[in-house]
């Protein structure tokens, strides 16, 4: 069955145009095989007459089956007064042997007599010539109006000819583009309400987001009647970038209601902007709508509160419905929900109760921390060790007993060494490592020293590492009471008692460190907090080390 609203991906030949993004042959392939399999409607490959990459794609391309999607070679008309049959470059559209081309023509008036350097009536029968060229050789047209919302409104009469110079030689849509990216959504449905009024063939959609409207502007264009919108995974493009379709095709599908991909395609959204992302070598978003990881996080207390009771009450959606999920953060801003809520989800390994006594320590405990610097956000391992130490329940597999961080540089070259001892099992192990800093060194040497009462550790690995100074650490008089009201000395390893370490008063510098681990399973978070960098480093890489084998 036809849907309602067809897809067409432009990532591999506009998204690429974006600052940062430098896609391979295989890359591109990869992308359009999960494309494919996602269930868009077009692909478009690139422009197999700009350059030698492109060509290429195309002809591996070819050897390949498109379950769902059809692949379309990307150029423009023919050249003014240039006969169609002799453009190289519409010979090379043919030549890509795909069954869609898209070609862009002019729409605008100025960009015709001052960009082209032609006639009117020139750029007319360049756009008819090349549709019916393509047509005639048994290919799909897609006509891109190019500056069509600009050039329609500095002269609508020419702009409306030109649209029907394309359905007339037999496109089979008119999609009309804001390339500059600088229109409002009225604008852009009012217009595209005009094309779909006077054209017989169908009208499609193509923005960019320049003032930050391009989801907006396209969405607006669907509900004034165009039925194909053109857009990029992520919003990749050039500038600012294009129609962001992992906004766009829950939008369609969620909150217009209307069919676009498969149904079953929605929950696989996330994994696929995860995935066109790890291709790019790009970070993946946090904020984007619908697929970030802070898309459906909740860190105000009385948020989460609601959220326990009622999911809708900040929640638009659920967010399995496109393979996200909710993310209870734990800060200063936290309540007793946050806490809760995490334990339900199975985050900290056992549940508690709004009731349980434990919660008003716990809550206290992490707003202390925070306000000495600490950030439990993306390092959760961490936040589970400190919680499992207030109930009683956190069990010390290793103690380290001593380090040692040596620098030095000889000639053109820095050479660092690390020794760690540390007691596990009943005994006391000492390892020494070479890295290629401190931090790596002392990783390695920790690591060393584990691994021998520990061999599942051998599997541990950093994935990143961040550093944070923190300058002029203000500390209130709320945390100054707090802090007297608690309690001063905090367990060491063998169970004893030690005096808590002095928080700075008035202003101080203090070092953060997070480190994200991960055993080829599973990732994690870990955070330490210090005036010396290599104390910060070592307190986050021991967390990372014992969570893991707490997991475990």
């Amino acid at each position: 069955m036809r849907p309602d609203v067809e897809i067409y991906d432009t990532t591999l030949r506009d998204g690429s145009q974006g600052e940062g993004i430098n896609f391979s042959v295989m890359d591109k392939l990869r992308i359009a095989g999960r494309l494919d399999a996602f269930g868009v409607h077009y692909i478009e490959g690139g422009w197999p007459g700009s350059n030698p990459k492109d060509i290429e794609f195309f002809l591996q391309a070819r050897r390949r089956k498109f379950k769902s999607a059809q692949l379309a070679a990307f150029g423009s008309t023919r050249r003014k007064l240039v006969n169609v049959a002799d453009d190289e470059q519409v010979r090379l559209l043919l030549e890509a042997q795909t069954p869609v081309v898209t070609i862009f023509g002019k729409t605008s008036e100025l960009h015709v007599t001052e960009v082209l350097d032609c006639s009117l009536d020139e750029n007319l029968a360049m756009i008819r010539d090349t549709v019916r060229f393509l047509k005639d050789h048994g290919k799909k047209v897609i006509y891109d109006a190019e500056h069509c919302f600009d050039g329609y409104k500095l002269n609508p009469k020419y702009a409306l000819a030109t649209w029907k110079a394309a359905q007339d030689a037999g496109a089979d849509f008119v999609v009309l583009c804001d390339t500059n990216g600088g229109c409002l959504p009225d604008e852009i449905a009012n217009i595209t309400r005009v094309a779909c009024e006077k054209l017989s063939c169908k009208v499609g959609i193509h923005t960019h987001d320049d003032i930050g409207l391009g989801v907006a502007n396209a969405l607006a264009a669907l509900d004034a009647g165009a039925v194909h919108v053109q857009g990029t995974i992520n919003g990749y493009g050039e500038r600012t970038g294009n129609c962001n379709l992992v906004s766009v095709i829950p939008c369609v599908a969620l909150k217009l209601k209307k069919s676009c991909v498969p149904e079953e395609s929605l929950a696989q959204l996330r994994k696929l902007s995860q995935f066109v992302d790890e291709i790019a070598n790009m970070p993946h978003n946090p904020r984007l709508p619908w697929v970030g990881s802070a898309a459906f996080a909740h860190k105000g207390g009385m948020h989460v509160n609601a959220v326990q009771k009622l999911a809708s009450s900040y929640e638009h959606i659920n967010p399995k419905l496109v393979g996200n999920s909710r993310n209870i953060l734990i800060s200063d801003l936290a309540g007793r929900s946050n806490i809760v809520m995490k334990m339900k989800v199975g985050e900290l390994g056992f549940k508690l109760r709004n009731d349980t006594p434990e919660l008003k320590p716990i809550l206290r405990r992490i707003k202390e921390l925070e306000n000495e610097g600490y950030e439990f956000e993306t390092a959760e391992a961490s936040l589970t060790l400190r919680i499992q130490e207030i109930v009683g329940k956190r069990k010390l597999p290793f103690e380290v007993k001593s380090y040692n961080v040596t620098m030095r540089r000889s000639g053109n070259l820095s050479l660092c060494e690390a020794k760690v001892s540390v007691q596990a099992k009943g005994k006391v192990t000492t390892a020494t490592a070479k890295g290629d800093g401190p931090v790596n060194a002392l990783d390695k040497a920790l690591r060393g020293a584990l691994v021998k009462s520990f061999s599942d550790l051998k599997a541990v690995s950093l994935t990143d590492y961040k550093v944070r100074i923190l300058e002029k650490l203000e500390v209130s008089e709320r945390f100054q009471k707090a802090e007297v009201e608690s309690v001063s000395k905090m367990p060491t390893r063998d169970g004893g008692l030690q005096p808590r370490k002095p928080v700075p008063t008035g202003t101080a510098s203090r070092t953060r460190v997070l480190i994200q681990s991960t055993d080829g399973k599973r990732e994690w978070g870990t955070v330490g907090v210090d005036d010396n960098i290599i104390e910060a480093s070592l307190q986050a890489l021991v967390d990372s080390m014992e969570y893991a084998l707490l997991k475990k």
